[in-house]
């Protein structure tokens, strides 16, 4: 898949500890963490780091939030025309990177992506972002985070809170 925009694909370093290391060192702005999904309710945070990170409303141009066939969370995918809306999360520690990258599945890849806008005082332009690397499950709508909400972040924080 490609992107529209200027990128840069990589995994999460080895300094961070991660499962998919191997990629070049980030250097600053490597706590920013761009959330689009269920990564952007609270509870789901706090089920799986401890704590609500600072975030800061944001967008991404030429993204969109897609379903995906038979899973209740969403996947980042290239979409020219499109725009997709989240949360920029500041203050990660290397901790909670390791768990957000455990959290995320070997069918997203990290990335750095560029930001729209003025994001906040100081926060950086880019962000990384989990994206969706396998099409085949991409539907043609859109994630609706009001639907998951109400129909399915009870349970799913629940299971989450339960340690799984």
């Amino acid at each position: 898949m490609t992107n529209p925009t200027p990128q840069v694909r990589l995994a999460r370093p080895q300094a961070l500890g991660s499962a998919r290391a191997g990629g070049t060192p980030i250097t600053a702005g490597a706590d920013a963490l761009f959330v689009y999904g269920t990564l952007r309710f609270p509870r789901i945070l706090s089920a799986l780091l401890g704590r609500v990170p600072t975030g800061t409303p944001a967008t991404v141009t030429g993204w969109r939030t897609a379903e995906l066939k038979g899973r209740p969370y969403p996947g980042l995918v290239a979409a020219p025309g499109s725009t997709a809306s989240g949360l920029l999360l500041s203050g990660l520690t290397a901790r909670e990177w390791r768990v957000l990258d455990d959290f995320e599945d070997n069918e997203y890849d990290l990335r750095s992506l560029p930001l729209d806008g003025p994001v906040a005082d100081g926060a950086p332009r880019s962000g990384w972002a989990y994206t969706w690397e396998s099409p085949d499950e991409v539907r043609p709508g859109n994630w609706d985070p009001d639907v998951f909400a109400a129909r399915v972040l009870d349970t799913y924080a629940a299971r989450l809170e339960a340690g799984g």
